[in-house]
């Protein structure tokens, strides 16, 4: 058994809850675009059809903060918010951005795989020591990412689903061995 087998697996799953709005806006006003001022305006969503209705499919934090979410009748947020700014959703540019930030994270480790449309797997057995630990390296992650305009949130487990759903749904962003039945 090599030292490296004898570590228990640590995933770090990073999401990106506002990647369309995100590879918009730093097409528009350049990767540093979260970390100075703000670009003022109506809120910015993006539309897809299904079945007979066109939905939003995605919303930036102003939308956000306006009542939007991903799901809403694209009409009923015109009747809500007139000056909304709203694009087509482009899957492919999205798939694309996000296939970018993985090689981007692969210096941090070579195992990193797709979660979903809008997120990453990282496995960092081994690795984290590299950066100061593992809380080092995920503020070091988060930051370098934010820096680059986008929106992101991280945890870390032993599990790629304990991992997710921290990211996503807790304010937990490690969550130590064995802690993942507690934190589900």
């Amino acid at each position: 058994m090599n030292a490296v087998s004898a570590m228990p697996r640590r995933i770090l799953a990073l999401w990106f809850p506002r990647l369309p709005a995100d590879r918009v806006r730093r097409k528009r006003f350049g990767p540093a675009w979260r970390i100075e001022k703000a670009p003022e305006g109506p809120g910015l969503v993006f539309w897809r059809r299904e079945g007979n209705a066109d939905r939003l499919a995605a919303v930036d934090e102003k939308a956000a903060t306006l009542g939007l979410s991903p799901g809403m009748a694209l009409a009923d947020a015109r009747a809500m918010h007139p000056g909304l700014e709203i694009l087509e959703e482009d899957v492919a540019a999205d798939g694309r951005l996000l296939s970018g930030l993985a090689d981007w994270c692969d210096r941090y480790t070579p195992l990193v795989a797709f979660d979903g449309e809008d997120g990453l797997f990282l496995d960092i057995t081994g690795c984290a020591h590299l950066f100061g630990g593992e809380k080092a390296m995920l503020a070091d992650t988060l930051s370098r990412l934010m820096h680059l305009g986008f929106a992101v949130r991280g945890a870390l487990a032993s599990t790629a689903g304990a991992a997710h759903a921290a990211a996503r749904f807790s304010g937990t962003a490690i969550v130590e061995p064995g802690g993942e039945q507690s934190l589900l």
